[in-house]
């Protein structure tokens, strides 16, 4: 019966559907070129005869302002589905660009219409007012390398948060995709295909997170890369360029091998085998990403089963299979984030990954399915509470509701002035800020 609370737990999550490359996120200074001190005019030109008729002490010709160089995208060894990207890109995501051949412009109207809408509206309702409150609250000195449990396919927010990260790594149990369907997929099965993405994206927008029991078919068996397509779709409204897309595997020891082309040589052919079984083979990716004219970051989506122990049709838990905890542990001291994680991190069923989280964060936000002050406080973290929370609308939150209600009410009243993952029993905003005390 345990087992069965646990997977329909799982499967509830809203956001759960559920590194042996870091200096390419790490941007720097671009390096610059030497200006060249200026040529002494020519004698005879007209510059010439300016500077002689000026006089000796006439002022030099300003030098000419050195050029600005932008790193390249790092060199990744696997295959370039680059290509792939940018066109899923613009037919998912709704991003500039051409569509292929065979994709109709009244394909694109259908689809586009109701996504720019979603994503217009959800930009001034919920971007403009949380970019606000995070630009204020989220400290300057953090790391750049974050970490965000239970994301579901929700980028967006993490770049809300930390629009300067370095690298984000998202985990849930929802595969990225396999991103070749976009080079056949047509007609019918493209419209079918586009109009779960679409389904899937308002929802998010709307409501601030997703439900994981909406998510199993989009993204488990979507014919399109449906949790690719959310990121780029974060992609587009925050304004980055997509530069990169690579996926990979998590080796033993914590590293990364990136699919390549002996890889892709066993993988099952398009459209020969079902989209879940290939989805599963494209399981994490590795989007790289910059604003016009910036440095390039990157995010990681990782499928993984975050509990303690296997689950039916989800995988192996993090006991038999710890990979992603030496990959994360790698990372050293972490920015963190979760919200609408059916408050599994209360749960002693998910208590490896909590553990981690309490022995890498610096600062992380949350809602109430964050790190509960009853193992927060122990592990030398300082609490800072927002809106208000009197009992979780789900009961997956009852174990730990008196913990929240009693840390919410020693807290000073502080206004939220928009939602953060799940609203309270009484429908009330509420986020949660986790900080390391300084020592």
């Amino acid at each position: 019966m345990r087992c069965a609370l646990i997977v329909t737990a799982l499967l509830f999550a809203a956001c759960h559907g559920s590194d042996s490359s870091t200096s390419a996120g790490s941007g720097g200074a671009p390096p610059t070129t030497p200006s060249a001190k200026p040529m002494a005019p020519v004698a005879g030109s007209a510059s010439g005869s300016a500077v002689a008729a000026a006089g000796s002490d006439a002022p030099a010709m300003p030098a000419p302002p050195p050029e600005k160089r932008l790193p390249p995208p790092p060199t990744i060894e696997g295959h370039d589905f680059t290509s792939e990207g940018k066109l899923l890109l613009t037919v998912g995501a709704c991003g500039d660009g051409t569509p292929p051949d065979g994709i109709t412009a009244d394909e694109m109207n259908t689809h586009c219409t109701d996504v720019k809408k979603a994503q217009d509206d959800y930009s001034a309702s919920w971007v403009k007012p949380a970019r606000e409150f995070f630009a204020a609250h989220v400290p300057k000195d953090i790391p750049k390398k974050v970490v965000y449990p239970f994301a579901g396919g929700d980028l967006s927010t993490a770049l809300t948060v930390y629009p300067d990260a370095d690298e984000i790594t998202n985990m849930s149990l929802e595969p990225a995709g396999d991103p070749r369907d976009i080079d056949t997929l047509r007609g019918k099965d493209l419209d079918k295909a586009l109009a779960k993405v679409a389904y899937e994206l308002k929802f998010l927008y709307r409501v601030n997170f997703s439900n994981t029991l909406n998510m199993i078919d989009a993204m488990r068996g979507g014919q399109l890369p449906t949790e690719l397509i959310f990121a780029l779709s974060a992609l587009k409204v925050h304004g980055y360029e997509l530069v990169g897309l690579h996926y990979f595997k998590i080796n033993d020891d914590g590293s990364l091998h990136y699919l390549d082309d002996a890889d892709l040589a066993k993988a099952p052919e398009v459209p020969k085998a079902k989209a879940e079984q290939r989805n599963w083979l494209f399981a994490n990716a590795e989007v790289l990403f910059r604003k016009p004219g910036g440095r390039v970051q990157i995010y990681r989506h990782i499928r993984q089963n975050l509990g303690n122990e296997d689950g039916k049709g989800i995988g192996p838990g993090l006991k038999k299979d710890p990979r992603v905890l030496k990959y994360l542990e790698a990372k050293g001291p972490i920015a963190a984030m979760t919200k609408a994680a059916s408050y599994l991190l209360s749960w002693d069923s998910f208590s490896l990954i909590r553990d981690y989280l309490t022995s890498h964060v610096v600062w992380m936000v949350s809602d109430a399915t964050g790190v509960a002050p009853k193992w927060g406080k122990p592990a030398g973290y300082d609490y800072e509470t927002y809106g208000g929370f009197v009992g979780p609308h789900i009961p997956a939150g009852t174990g730990i509701a008196k913990d929240w209600r009693t840390e919410f009410d020693a807290e000073p009243k502080r206004e939220l002035g928009f939602r953060f993952g799940y609203y309270d029993k009484k429908n009330a905003n509420h986020l949660i800020i986790m900080s390391k005390k300084k020592t």
